[in-house]
């Protein structure tokens, strides 16, 4: 893959061998972010488990204290009364089975997180082939299936994220903006961290943080001392 000038000279101020406190890692993500937009941080952890096995999947959800700094779209799944409630607690769109032929057939997408109430997902669970692998299925785990619609919504757009494992064992998710500043970037970090430690699953055996890196959007990746982030 070619990389581009800027590119390159970001890359230079990193050791590629080394591996950074968190503090360094997150103060070199800033220096060597080179985009002309707000970047996006992002944390890819590598986890010493195997999630073909159901009693090794990390999966759960947490609120960063300083949010993610994107606008986050909100779906609901829900009829009456709580209908109601989603729309007065802000959700950007709310439905139930109407929602079923614009999402499967006019691939309509135009949200981040879907949330439902327990009642609906009878008819969420047939979009279950298209929003699963976009990752926008509701889940009890993450919080997303739930009477309580308002709580849901108000910690989603407070700065809520899921987090769970790919195919390949490695869990990716923002941690906020370049823009935050070190000191937001650091606390997001570590509430992440203390989430995803305390998820760990007790037949995982060995190591559990393989690997840590932080990266900004276009930006090189920075290797984090995972031992040094208490397990």
């Amino acid at each position: 893959m070619k990389r581009g000038k800027k590119y390159i000279e970001a890359a230079k101020l990193v050791d590629r061998a080394a591996l950074y406190d968190t503090t360094e890692a997150i103060e070199l993500v800033q220096k060597t972010s080179t985009t002309n937009f707000d970047a996006t941080v992002e944390a890819h952890i590598r986890l010493g488990v195997d999630s073909r096995h159901a009693d090794q999947q990390v999966r759960g959800a947490v609120v960063l204290p300083h949010g993610t700094g994107k606008k986050v779209r909100v779906l609901v799944f829900a009829k009456g009364d709580k209908a109601e409630e989603a729309l007065a607690a802000g959700a950007d769109y709310v439905g139930a089975e109407d929602l079923i032929p614009k999402i499967q057939n006019e691939n309509w997408f135009e949200f981040d997180v879907a949330v439902a109430t327990p009642d609906m997902m009878g008819v969420v669970g047939r979009l279950g082939r298209v929003l699963g692998p976009k990752g926008l299925m509701p889940n009890p785990k993450a919080g997303t299936v739930t009477m309580d619609v308002t709580k849901a919504i108000n910690d989603i757009k407070a700065g809520k994220i899921e987090y769970r494992l790919d195919k390949t064992n490695i869990i990716h998710v923002p941690v906020g903006k370049v823009s935050f500043g070190s000191e937001k970037l650091t606390e997001n970090f570590q509430t992440l961290m203390s989430a995803i430690i305390k998820a760990k699953p007790s037949a995982a055996k060995g190591q559990y943080l393989k690997s840590v890196v932080l990266t900004s959007t276009m930006g090189p990746g920075i290797k984090v001392n995972a031992a040094k982030i208490s397990e």
